[in-house]
């Protein structure tokens, strides 16, 4: 009957959460960190986000190096890329290193999260009310996933005010 439709979607939407959560807690598969060119693997996450790279401007040195675990990493960035394309018309990505750390920004133009919202934006299925914390495949796992990515390579990623007027999302991982 009419009740049963909504049933089975929840029932497939808990599917994929779990999906989504037992990648989440495998981790990166043991992959071993490399030399990887900044640059293109923001390009190849950008690509991946789900956005047309129309609305995503990448602003990452030629040349700019780090040791990351590709697969892992581009995740991150792609989870923190299509978290920002979800919300806003804008995205800027950008990347530096100084002191010895790795800085990745995402910036957007969106709603952005109330800074008392912050650290359950993090939470694992945890939908804030203008849910931005959507992975790609929609289950709440994005920002958790790239904290989770962060802190395997030894860093850390942080919530702030972007000067687009939305969500900056920081990657700081040390190389």
């Amino acid at each position: 009957g009419p009740k049963v439709q909504p049933l089975k979607e929840d029932v497939e939407e808990m599917q994929k959460m779990l999906e989504a959560y037992m990648a989440f807690v495998k981790g990166d598969g043991g992959e071993k960190a490399e030399e990887v060119d900044l640059s293109s693997l923001v390009t190849a996450a950008s690509r991946s986000s789900g956005r047309r790279l129309g609305g995503i401007e990448i602003k990452v040195p030629e040349g700019l190096r780090a040791r990351v675990k590709p697969n892992a990493f581009r995740r991150l960035l792609t989870n923190l890329i299509s978290n920002a394309a979800r919300y806003a018309k804008s995205v800027t990505v950008g990347a530096a290193v100084s002191g010895g750390m790795l800085n990745i920004t995402v910036d957007d133009d969106g709603p952005g999260i109330p800074k008392d919202q912050r650290a359950e934006a993090f939470r694992p299925f945890v939908r804030l009310d203008n849910a931005r914390n959507l992975d790609h495949s929609g289950t709440g796992l994005g920002l958790a996933i790239a904290l989770d990515i962060a802190r395997a390579h030894g860093g850390d990623v942080q919530l702030a005010d972007s000067p687009l007027g939305g969500l900056r999302a920081v990657v700081k991982i040390p190389v």
